[in-house]
């Protein structure tokens, strides 16, 4: 059955990947963004130009509205996100779901050695502060785990959306804009030592096309709460140094480091993986990182050798998390999770 569904971003990565495969299974879209990405889905979308931060604007943009059978929220980040979809989408909404992160269970790191299930984050105890300077762009970045866990903390509380907040692994590969994969491609190609904590603290991966698909499926069906999805097999930061420069036939060199600095992305100090036993109960199947990171790697291998520009060592952003000299991370390319839009 087809429905009528609205996209809040949908205009990059794994929005653009979702909003494509709702196109192929012939729902009609809306989408909702400010209008500033182009896209390529001319006249088969439906578009709303607002911006979501701004209350008035969304208040305005959907009175109107006669509701959705299924709104995808990509760029829900903060307590005050959320708190404008409740206002404005509360009875307009048959199914609301949030692409959320596995950034939400990074204040647990350390506390448990078994992977992070949805039940272990007690969105409960979780203190929501409207009051931060959330719109500014700085403090979102810096605080992107607190506010989508606020953000999540708010539309649960709220309780006037049927919800689903879908928890997502470190997504890599497809039109990645962050760099993060990247990173690591060029520092085997430029022969730099990869600086790591533990060589056994290995994080969760999703690809883009297996984020959209999880996705899409998820809003055709019924159930309600948060949801784990992410591929079998984490690999730690070293891991997947030396897989790139297997991928690369690149000898790669790794340093281990003793405090917490000079970082590369998906660098922890303890074991940061997901546990999905709920999506597979619920009658997903979801896939193995090493069924597209081989793909992935090769992808990016052209255009990436070190000081070509648009490498990570050419990008005109700080170091960042990063810090290791000569190969440069985007700020954007921090580690944590891609935005989502």
């Amino acid at each position: 059955m087809h429905k009528n569904i609205l996209v809040i971003g949908g205009t990059r990565y794994v929005g653009k990947l979702l909003v494509q495969k709702l196109l192929d299974a012939g729902h009609r879209v809306t989408l909702a963004n400010r209008g500033r990405t182009a896209d390529s889905f001319g006249a088969r979308v439906q578009r709303i130009r607002v911006d979501r931060r701004d209350h008035a604007a969304m208040r305005a943009a959907f009175a109107g509205s006669q509701g959705y059978d299924i709104v995808y929220d990509q760029v829900c980040y903060t307590p005050l996100d959320a708190a404008v979809a409740c206002e404005v989408f509360a009875g307009k909404a048959g199914r609301y779901v949030m692409t959320s992160t596995i950034e939400v269970y990074r204040n647990l790191l350390g506390r448990q050695a078994d992977a992070f299930s949805e039940l272990d984050l007690d969105l409960r105890t979780v203190r929501i502060d409207k009051d931060c300077p959330w719109n500014d762009p700085l403090v979102a970045d810096e605080n992107y785990a607190e506010g989508k866990r606020q953000a999540e903390a708010l539309l649960y509380r709220d309780g006037r959306l049927p919800l689903v907040t879908v928890r997502l692994g470190h997504v890599l590969g497809g039109d990645d804009f962050t760099g993060r994969l990247a990173y690591y491609v060029a520092l085997a190609q430029s022969g730099q030592a990869l600086l790591y904590t533990s060589a056994a603290a290995a994080t969760s991966f999703i690809s883009a096309d297996a984020a959209s698909d999880f996705l899409l499926w998820t809003g055709m069906q019924d159930f309600v709460g948060p949801v784990n999805a992410a591929d079998s097999g984490a690999l730690s930061a070293l891991e997947l140094h030396r897989r790139v420069g297997a991928v690369l036939g690149e000898k790669v060199r790794a340093l281990p480091l003793t405090t917490q600095a000079g970082l590369s992305p998906f660098d922890y100090p303890f074991p940061y993986v997901m546990d999905t036993d709920r999506a597979a109960c619920l009658g997903y199947r979801l896939g193995t990182t090493a069924d597209w990171l081989d793909l992935a790697i090769h992808q990016l291998q052209p255009e990436l050798v070190c000081g070509v520009p648009g490498s990570p060592a050419a990008l005109g952003g700080t170091a960042g998390a990063a810090g290791t000299a000569g190969v440069r991370l985007s700020p954007s390319a921090r580690p944590q999770d891609a935005c989502m839009a």
